[in-house]
């Protein structure tokens, strides 16, 4: 299980439980309140705001700021909610307010999505709530409003250290994995290709014999470096990507940041498709970098004739995997998608996009 998967389970798990806290708190004060029967529809709202919280947050396509600002709106609704449901005097009193900890939920979810600094903007927001429904401020919301900064930082500050130990940790285990995978592929490439090159070379007729000592001289040089460590840490996606002066690129001002891993990959399966542009699409190509919060996307366009309908899996079929592996297969790898999109006399626009 991904880390940001369980810790929006978390979180609906603990919405629950506070809810559930919610109700026991009002069955206990019900007697003591003004208006009892709007106390419960504000809590039957909490009910289903705590459904559908669970099921909105379980899509992280869905985890952007409009969802994270309706749910602070709505819980401080219902935290405001306790001035038409209690007596003036039970809430000088002190009594708890009708969400009790519950109000605290959107300031996990905004330390999860944000970190510490959006858990603290969070906090700050619900706890104006509480001093609001209080009528001003004292030790009980100044209390409440120091516990929620607390814990809108600390758990926003907690979720980036384990999002980098997770990064740094998927990070080890690739370059591990990817760099077996290469010593096995370089000891099949020497035992194989390199010595049928080499005995071609000395054997063959004189320019045959010149071609294979070239080939092979390039393969050994290719074999060496893929035997060497897999870089590490985070590369500019920008500086990777392949230039010229048919090639018009729209990107960012500021540097596009990958795990150098990714962004190497990614800038490969550009550089297919851009290639792919220049000698299918009429020799000219559009560059789109587009950086988001959670994605990264890069689309390839041409004004060239288009791929006839069904071509690209017939060019698979025949063995020529130019889309299949080095657009495709390197997407799947890394996670991400590839979207095709191709009108005979039209162009094609090729769409890769990775997660974050």
């Amino acid at each position: 299980m991904r880390l940001d998967t369980a810790l929006w389970r978390a979180l609906a798990v603990y919405r629950l439980a506070t809810l559930l806290y919610a109700a026991g708190s009002m069955a206990v004060y019900t007697d003591r309140y003004a208006r009892p029967a709007l106390g419960w529809a504000v809590l039957a709202g909490m009910a289903v705001w705590t459904a559908a919280a669970a099921y909105l947050y379980s899509d992280r396509r869905r985890r952007r700021w409009p969802l994270l600002v309706v749910d602070l709106a709505l819980t401080v609704g219902a935290l405001l909610s306790s001035v038409a449901v209690m007596t003036s005097a039970r809430i000088e009193a002190g009594d708890p307010t009708l969400t009790v900890s519950w109000a605290a939920a959107p300031v996990v979810a905004w330390a999860i999505w944000s970190g510490w600094v959006g858990g603290a903007v969070a906090a700050a927001v619900v706890g104006t709530g509480a001093i609001l429904e209080r009528g001003g401020a004292s030790q009980a919301t100044v209390n409440s409003l120091v516990l929620l900064l607390l814990v809108g930082t600390v758990v926003g500050y907690v979720v980036q250290l384990a999002r980098r130990a997770e990064r740094a940790y998927s990070e080890a285990v690739a370059l591990q994995a990817a760099t077996a995978e290469r010593e096995r592929l370089s000891r099949q490439v020497h035992d194989g290709v390199l010595q049928a090159l080499a005995l071609v070379s000395r054997r063959g007729d004189p320019e045959l014999a010149a071609v294979a000592a070239e080939q092979e001289v390039a393969l050994r040089r290719l074999v060496s470096a893929a035997t060497r460590p897999l870089p590490v840490g985070e590369a500019d996606l920008l500086a990777l990507l392949p230039a010229g002066a048919d090639l018009q690129v729209a990107a960012p001002a500021s540097p596009v940041l990958l795990p150098s891993g990714v962004a190497a990959e990614l800038a490969a399966a550009v550089g297919a498709a851009v290639d792919n542009a220049r000698q299918h699409g009429g020799g000219a190509a559009w560059l789109l970098v587009e950086d988001d919060v959670d994605a990264v996307t890069v689309t390839v366009r041409d004004d060239g004739p288009g791929i006839p309908a069904g071509r690209l899996d017939q060019a698979e079929r025949d063995g020529r995997l130019g889309v299949a592996q080095s657009i495709r297969g390197r997407m799947h790898d890394l996670g991400g998608t590839v979207c095709v999109e191709s009108t005979p006399g039209q162009g094609t626009e090729v769409e890769l996009r990775v997660c974050r």
